[in-house]
């Protein structure tokens, strides 16, 4: 039996670019810390894992279905990604918030997920979501979605509409969900020192307001934010599963 290798090809490919538009933002396994020859090598390696278990129907395409047909699938690979990468971008928004309170929104350092200039108090939260999202083994939840994403949407069956767009966008709203909920004792706590310091400026004219709370917000938010991080775990891993459900639906508004 003659082998057709534009069959074969063509079946790679359209495995590949759903896996490679999720490695494009897929927390950690996308991350651009990692060199981008083991995030190829990873992204191929995957692809060879999935090629035989993957049913992709025998497809004779123009060029214009086949750019179509690319596209949709980098398309559902990225939004896959980035569902799960909300989680992240909302505890990053927490910090942040909380670095401003904390008087801390001149101190930035290089973030190592994304290579820019950040807050330190958001590098410190996206490190331990991090190290919560490998320890509750939040990527073997991504590997075995992206399988069964290829029984929910057969490649060449991904319909990029306007209800699956409106799902992404909604995905993307609860990013502030996460961060207003992680910065708000922080943000309390703060707030009632400023509260308290500008009664007791007012009853007391000498005191220095500024001195006196930028130490205390400090002190008392370090304190805040230790307590918070012990319910962390509980609340990231609700979060993360909150996510895989997200892509779930959005792989059901695709097909």
């Amino acid at each position: 039996m003659p082998i057709d290798l534009q069959q074969i090809l063509t079946h790679a490919l359209t495995i590949g670019l759903r896996v490679g538009g999720m490695m494009s933002f897929a927390p950690f396994l996308g991350s651009v810390s990692i060199p981008a020859r083991i995030r190829a090598g990873f992204t191929i390696a995957l692809t060879a894992l999935l090629y035989p278990i993957v049913d992709v129907p025998h497809l004779s395409l123009t060029p214009v279905a086949w750019t179509r047909l690319a596209l949709s699938e980098a398309v559902l690979g990225l939004a896959l990604g980035l569902t799960i990468q909300f989680v992240f971008e909302g505890a990053q928004m927490a910090g942040q918030v909380g670095g401003f309170q904390f008087a801390f929104s001149l101190v930035n350092v290089i973030d190592p997920q994304t290579q820019v200039e950040t807050p330190v108090l958001s590098v410190f939260h996206q490190l331990v979501v991090l190290l919560l999202f490998l320890q509750l083994n939040v990527h073997h939840w991504i590997l075995r979605a992206l399988s069964k994403s290829f029984e929910y949407v057969p490649p060449g069956s991904v319909s990029i509409t306007a209800m699956s767009m409106k799902g992404l966008f909604h995905n993307a709203g609860a990013m502030w969900v996460t961060g207003v909920q992680l910065a708000t004792p922080i943000l309390l706590a703060t707030v009632l020192i400023d509260v308290t310091v500008g009664f007791l400026s007012k009853a007391s004219p000498q005191m220095s307001a500024i001195f006196l709370s930028i130490p205390l917000k400090s002190l008392i938010g370090y304190a805040v934010l230790a307590i918070a991080l012990g319910m962390w775990p509980t609340f990231f891993e609700r979060e993360f599963a909150l996510a895989i459900g997200w892509s779930d639906r959005l792989l059901r508004l695709s097909h």
